[in-house]
């Protein structure tokens, strides 16, 4: 597909937002980006593996100054951007493991871990390292998901690691409790698992936001998120395709920009701690690059949002 190649065929040279170099550096950074082109189980649309390096070429546009935030944010914080994470033919198991190591090193160095996919799969080696730092005596990890879809089959097309099946197992797997938001497409078997784990998922439909003109849903979700250990995954498709078309599964009625970026801040400001945000499912096409953009400026606020409220 032409386009932007994935970050590590043909590495764009600087890291995301292209801060001066004195705001890269990982020792001093408290935010540490990894790129993860992982492309392996997609069903729809292609193009997910050049999602990251898209991002990062976006990056270099956004504006570092935010009005709503005031300042420069990230020249506060700093952010350093690492190569790749190899992604190899083979199990994909294997790359969730890699995935895993180098999230689990950044959040020892006491970094907030930020991944870019690359399909949603990628999502389980993030949440595995961060579940796995968890204090023995801590609340179950939050996964607040931005999605339009559930992710929730237990497999799809073979594959139990199909990004069909991202939250199934993390759910299964890390203990955690999941909010979904923007959901408006699911089988009958995520339907029957939803409603038969109600103790451990809260799913905010798309329809019914859209319909609740008080904010009522942002309320719940604050309360249910009050103080505990957030972990953000942003699937670009669960915003609507006017503001993010360049996806491999698009879906009509998702949320628009301004209702993300109300629910990035209820997550921020209810959390007592984002302990790692990832962004995953753009698939870059060409005459697009306003999704790109539009991904990369979103990244940004959810970014800054997270570490102003939580310093890593």
């Amino acid at each position: 597909m032409p386009g932007v190649p994935p970050v590590g065929e043909d590495e764009a040279g600087f890291g995301f937002l292209n801060l001066p170099e004195a705001f890269q550096r990982p020792a001093s950074s408290r935010v540490h980006v990894l790129p993860v082109p992982l492309e392996e189980t997609v069903s729809y649309g292609g193009g997910t593996r050049r999602g990251p390096g898209a991002i990062i070429e976006a990056s270099k546009q956004v504006e570092l100054f935010d009005r709503a935030l005031g300042g420069e944010p990230a020249l506060a914080y700093g952010i350093h951007t690492l190569p790749s994470v190899p992604v190899e033919p083979g199990p994909i198991e294997a790359v969730l493991a890699r995935v895993q190591a180098a999230v689990a090193e950044i959040v020892a160095a006491g970094k907030l871990p930020v991944t870019l996919g690359g399909e949603h799969t990628v999502t389980i080696g993030s949440v595995r390292a961060v579940a796995a730092a968890a204090p023995a005596a801590a609340a179950p990890l939050a996964v607040v998901q931005l999605d339009a879809h559930a992710d929730l089959r237990g497999a799809y097309q073979g594959s139990p690691y199909s990004h069909a099946c991202v939250m199934r197992r993390l759910l299964e797997e890390t203990g955690c409790e999941l909010f979904q938001v923007g959901i408006r497409s699911l089988c009958a078997e995520e339907d029957a698992y939803i409603r038969e784990h109600p103790g451990r998922v809260r799913t905010f439909y798309a329809d019914d936001i859209h319909a609740d003109i008080p904010g009522d849903w942002l309320a719940e979700l604050s309360d249910r998120l009050r103080g505990r250990r957030v972990y953000l995954t942003i699937d670009v498709d669960g915003l609507d395709p006017s503001v993010v078309p360049a996806t491999g599964t698009p879906e009509p009625g998702g949320l628009s920009w301004q209702q993300a970026m109300a629910l990035l801040e209820v997550v921020a400001g209810a959390a007592g701690q984002i302990v790692g945000i990832d962004c995953v499912e753009l698939a870059p096409a060409p005459g697009m690059h306003a999704a790109d953009f539009a991904v990369a400026k979103l990244l940004y606020r959810a970014i800054s949002l997270a570490v102003q409220q939580h310093p890593p």
